[in-house]
């Protein structure tokens, strides 16, 4: 089923092994996960490049199992983002764009997640402001970078600016501390580039007391496709590119949850589709 041309719908990572005989064919060797997941879908999310920097050689292993027209995103190591703070990290930077460019055609946008900052960690949006506008300079033309943050006391005009200046994408996220995507829409514009990036990451710790196998849908999240399937057909309105990822967390099993966005989609009427 093809959503729209610019919708790009996927999960983050393809690794999980309570996938095979649900998504995966019984027995398919990891190592095969990537090629087989590529046939369904256009795009995937790494989560594990947030750990470390994959090597040169593993990102040309990916290039060659995807076709031409998959674009696979990446998070920045978390080196960057979690323990430098953006401040003194032009190696690290250097190092992990080398890796991901041998994806050549095949790369997607790279993010840019940051944790919650509480008060104990000393930063403010202020200082993180002044280490974005030093950073933010340092990346490439020619690539496409999101941010995400997760304090929404930080989702004001000064950041969505900064990364207006650079045509960085905020991201968007479903998450327990951060407002619903229609309220987004409702207090500002969030676009901040000619793409946006979506992430359903859903309540973590909330899920996990229920399960820790990801073979099922256990959550019911109609509600709140209700809502994003309206609010992604106005940004695709606007010839806006949306980049979106289901996590395993946010109902049980990311692709059900790519199942569910599509019978939600399909179900609106075709004078709303943008």
């Amino acid at each position: 089923m093809t959503l729209h041309e610019r919708l790009y719908l996927g999960t983050s990572s393809w690794s999980s092994k309570d996938w095979e005989g649900v998504f995966y064919p019984e027995g398919t060797p990891p190592g095969d996960y990537l090629a087989y997941y590529a046939t369904h879908y256009r795009t995937v999310e790494v989560d594990a490049t947030f750990y470390r920097v994959p090597s040169v050689a593993m990102t040309r292993k990916w290039h060659k199992c995807l076709p031409e027209g998959f674009l696979l995103a990446a998070k920045f190591p978390q080196v960057i983002t979690h323990e430098k703070g953006l401040v003194d990290c032009e190696a690290d930077l250097k190092e992990f764009l080398a890796a991901m460019d041998q994806l050549q055609d095949n790369l997607g946008p790279l993010l840019l997640q940051f944790p919650y900052f509480n008060k104990a960690s000393g930063m403010t949006l202020e200082t993180f402001l002044e280490n974005l506008g030093g950073f933010l300079p340092l990346l490439p033309s020619g690539h496409r970078f999101a941010l995400e943050v997760r304090n929404k006391g930080w989702l004001k005009p000064a950041l969505l600016d900064e990364l207006r200046k650079h045509r960085v994408a905020l991201t968007l996220i479903d998450h327990p501390w951060m407002p619903r995507v229609e309220e987004v829409l409702a207090d500002l514009d969030p676009i901040t580039s000619d793409f946006t990036y979506v992430r359903w990451l859903g309540d973590r710790h909330g899920i996990e007391r229920r399960t820790k196998t990801w073979g099922e849908v256990i959550l019911d999240r109609s509600r709140e496709m209700d809502a994003w399937v309206p609010a992604i057909r106005s940004l695709l309105a606007r010839r806006i590119t949306v980049f979106g990822y289901f996590n395993n967390h946010y109902a049980g099993h990311a692709p059900g949850s790519i199942d569910l966005f599509e019978r939600t989609w399909d179900s609106l009427p075709v004078s709303e589709e943008a």
